[in-house]
């Protein structure tokens, strides 16, 4: 099955950024928007994990969380990848996130999933394209100005994608050190 790793947002943050993204939302075409019900910040894409691997994955990422602190977050701004994706970052303790995600995907290599390595980058995916979209910079100067309130990552989620896109919840962990 195809599974992530992520934090997620709490509902307020998430009607937060939904009322900031609608106008762009209305302007912006040729892209495929996220639903803010799936909005999640990626620390570990996986892919195809085999029943046997997850249950090595999930271990490793109980480990992680027991000894992961929760992190103070606050969705903020906008950026582009290039001409086919529009994110918006985080503020807060970024740093804090990128040491989690790092254990993370620690955790699963020592599970024996094979990830990309590229460094981390903390952000949250809107939309996406196809090829170039004309408008995205007009999207970020519009967005780029977004500063949410603060909250905290308080578990760390493993998540299976489905073709829709569809997530659920496989299994979930408190972020527990203190």
């Amino acid at each position: 099955m195809r599974v992530f790793v992520a934090v997620v947002p709490p509902p307020e943050a998430v009607a937060e950024l939904a009322a900031a993204v609608a106008p762009v939302r209305r302007d912006l075409r040729g892209v495929r928007w996220t639903s803010p019900e799936q909005w999640h910040l990626t620390l570990a894409f996986l892919g195809e994990v085999d029943e046997e691997t997850l249950d090595g994955v999930q271990a490793g990422l109980a480990a992680v969380a027991a000894g992961g602190a929760p992190v103070e977050l606050a969705l903020s701004g906008a950026g582009r990848f290039g001409e086919r994706v529009l994110w918006t970052g985080l503020a807060g303790d970024t740093d804090g996130l990128a040491t989690l995600a790092a254990g993370v995907a620690a955790a699963v290599r020592a599970a024996g999933v094979a990830l990309e390595d590229r460094p981390f980058r903390a952000h949250h995916t809107l939309a996406r394209g196809r090829g170039g979209v004309s408008g995205l910079g007009q999207a970020v100067r519009a967005l780029a100005g977004f500063a949410g309130r603060p909250w905290r990552a308080e578990a760390l989620h493993l998540v299976r994608s489905r073709p829709g896109p569809a997530y659920d919840d496989l299994a979930t962990w408190p972020l527990s050190s203190p």
